[in-house]
């Protein structure tokens, strides 16, 4: 699930993954972060899932996927949009 809000110079999203998400690390990896795993990790909340917030420059498109231990790569399907094997994202 991606929640936005916008901001003056930019929109924060935050990617929250559900509380039965893979196991082990799990890492949003996109264009925003030249696709460096590790860079963003979504960290526990109280309700059990994971989320990371990002800053993001509004207006623009972006595309993400999440890694998993095991190189297990996933879409987030609240994203509404692909481009190829990622989920995109409009901010």
């Amino acid at each position: 699930m991606l929640e936005r809000k916008p901001r003056k110079d930019r929109t924060e999203v935050t990617f929250v993954l559900p509380a039965d998400r893979p196991p082990g690390p799990v890492s949003v990896v996109g264009d925003f972060n030249d696709r460096q795993p590790g860079t963003h990790t979504p960290r526990p909340r109280n309700d059990a899932k994971g989320a990371v917030t990002v800053g993001l420059p509004s207006e623009r498109t972006h595309s993400f996927r999440y890694l998993a231990a095991g190189d297990y790569w996933f879409n987030d399907e609240a994203a509404g949009d692909q481009d190829g094997p990622n989920s995109r994202l409009r901010t």
